[in-house]
């Protein structure tokens, strides 16, 4: 145990290969990212909004159920394990896609993804905040979330230039299943497991154990319900923009490559940005980041019906990425602030189950808001959403902490 020093420098070189682990997560997710839409109308004939975006409901359900359970088995089976059942699960993703011959194994692709999502992000998050310790925890959630948001905006991009140029399918999809296989064997052969970490920074914790650790976070501590409703809020505007500001471009008669750019753009700077807000959190107020965080998405979100030209569309995409990059890291580090070190990993996969249980309820409503009455009203919907999220948080979260 004397061995064991928690600390961001004394372990960097555990914590740059989990950096580079969570990138290669964060690709998985930027393979589908800008092509999906197109996928469906082209390969399948599918039309429906509600139908379309059935494949971000399937990935929410799966990774919310999984994140949920991670965090319990996490201290029960090791933080390694997860991740490499993760990346075993992910394997399959692209060749599923590939090979599908309907939209029902699509729907069973995407959950895979989702379960596997769960597993590998979540065990690189409560990895990097075991290794580093209190002081560097926000820097530590921004270094992990840019890496994986900077590689979701950087492989949209590049799987719409190889659609563009290549054709949906199959080409965009051989990157998902290298950046599976190499994730697999870095896990395999050169991580660590940081269980001795927690049990290091236990016995000197001196922080209240909670209750019943889903109500407490759900709703019952202010702080921490504050936080998970705003998660899920994020994440129900980003199930949103994933599945149909796409198709928003596609009205616009943008071409592949051009939709490529501007739906990379939003999680590119979302992922850039947090090389900064994560630091941010460790010095300046969690409640006002988070605030103008939800604040800016919400407006930005609002704006996009009235917005056609290229350059215009560009910029709205940069602001909803810098509000999203000021609430994501400090979503993490503030549920770590208030947390015992032996609960954190269940209490952060509460909050991940709410959160990303948020992209089937944007997939949801928007999709069946669009069919109904138009992408215009559903954008409107998900936006004034947001805005109110920001003002409970605002009404409901403690400052300071």
């Amino acid at each position: 145990m004397d061995s064991i020093q928690l600390g961001l420098r004394k372990n960097w070189r555990q914590f740059v290969l989990l950096v580079i682990i969570n990138a290669f997560v964060g690709g998985m997710i930027g393979m589908e990212r800008t092509i999906f839409p197109e996928f469906a109308e082209t390969e399948f004939g599918i039309a429906s909004k509600t139908a379309i975006l059935s494949f971000i409901t399937a990935f929410g359900i799966t990774k919310a159920l999984t994140n949920y359970f991670a965090g319990r088995l996490a201290n029960q089976f090791g933080r390694k394990n997860l991740l490499l059942l993760g990346w075993s699960l992910a394997i399959p993703v692209p060749v599923l896609l590939i090979a599908a011959p309907s939209w029902g194994w699509v729907i069973v692709a995407n959950g895979l993804l989702g379960m596997s999502q769960g597993l590998t992000w979540s065990s690189t998050v409560v990895m990097k905040i075991d290794l580093v310790g209190e002081k560097d925890r926000g820097l530590a959630m921004g270094l992990n979330e840019f890496a994986g948001y900077f590689a979701v905006g950087v492989v949209a991009f590049l799987s719409g230039y190889v659609s563009n140029r290549y054709g949906i399918t199959p080409y965009p999809f051989y990157i998902g299943l290298f950046i599976s296989i190499a994730g697999l064997l870095l896990t395999l052969f050169f991580v660590k497991d940081t269980r001795a970490f927690v049990h290091k920074e236990s016995t000197t914790d001196n922080r209240d154990l909670l209750g019943n650790i889903f109500l407490e976070t759900t709703l019952k501590n202010k702080t921490l319900s504050a936080v998970t409703q705003a998660g899920l809020v994020n994440n129900l505007n980003d199930g949103m923009i994933w599945g149909l500001l796409p198709m928003v471009l596609l009205s616009f008669r943008y071409n592949s490559q051009d939709i490529g750019v501007v739906t990379a753009i939003y999680p590119t700077v979302w992922g850039i940005g947090q090389l900064f807000t994560g630091k941010m959190s460790d010095l300046y107020s969690k409640k006002s980041m988070l605030f103008w965080g939800m604040l800016l998405q919400g407006l930005a979100i609002l704006s996009i019906p009235f917005v056609h030209n290229f350059l215009m569309m560009a910029t709205l995409s940069t602001v909803l990425g810098l509000g999203t990059a000021l609430v994501y890291p400090t979503f993490l580090s503030t549920i770590a602030q208030v947390t015992q070190p032996g609960q954190r990993a269940e209490s952060i996969g509460v909050f991940r189950f709410w959160r990303d249980l948020g992209y089937a309820c944007g997939a949801i409503i928007s999709g069946i808001t669009a069919d109904l009455f138009g992408v215009g009203p559903a954008i409107f919907l998900i936006g004034g959403l947001t805005i109110i999220s920001s003002f409970l948080l605002k009404i409901r979260m403690p400052d300071p902490l």
